[in-house]
């Protein structure tokens, strides 16, 4: 299983995916890769080809949730480029160029101050990224027992 959290820690609440995987590979999760990146570029559908079960993790604007989690399926952006891809399109990469076709959930995480260059996420985030913890910790020990 892999969990991918992913963006810019220097771009105030943008940094939830990350925080929120270096928590997730702090704890040691048994059977679980975990990888943290600024964005998802084409490289990622090799990653994820290699395993059954993907987990995007990033944040969200604008939810009224403190965090949301979904499955996914492989899709084509609108526009593609070789920098900063959605989830959908490193599954459809991952599919057309490797055949594979994993379990994919994305997990996002609501923040609230995006954009202005600065460290640290805001009070609103962190509270909302513990919550999105205790909900991923919960749903992966399940699933490592066979509920899910």
């Amino acid at each position: 299983m892999l969990l991918i959290g992913y963006g810019n820690p220097g771009r105030g609440d943008d940094g939830l995916g990350p925080a929120f995987s270096e928590t997730m590979a702090a704890k040691g999760l048994p059977s679980w890769e975990i990888d943290t990146d600024y964005q998802l570029v084409a490289e990622h559908a090799f990653d994820v080809s290699q395993h059954d079960l993907v987990v995007f993790a990033d944040a969200e604007i604008g939810a009224s949730f403190p965090y949301s989690f979904r499955e996914i399926k492989p899709g084509a952006p609108e526009v593609l480029g070789s920098h900063s891809l959605v989830p959908e399109t490193v599954l459809a990469l991952c599919q057309t160029l490797y055949g594979a076709e994993p379990r994919a959930y994305l997990l996002g995480i609501s923040g609230k101050d995006f954009g202005e260059i600065k460290e640290g996420l805001s009070a609103e985030a962190q509270a909302n990224l513990v919550k999105a913890e205790g909900f991923f910790l919960d749903w992966a020990g399940k699933l490592s027992a066979g509920m899910t």
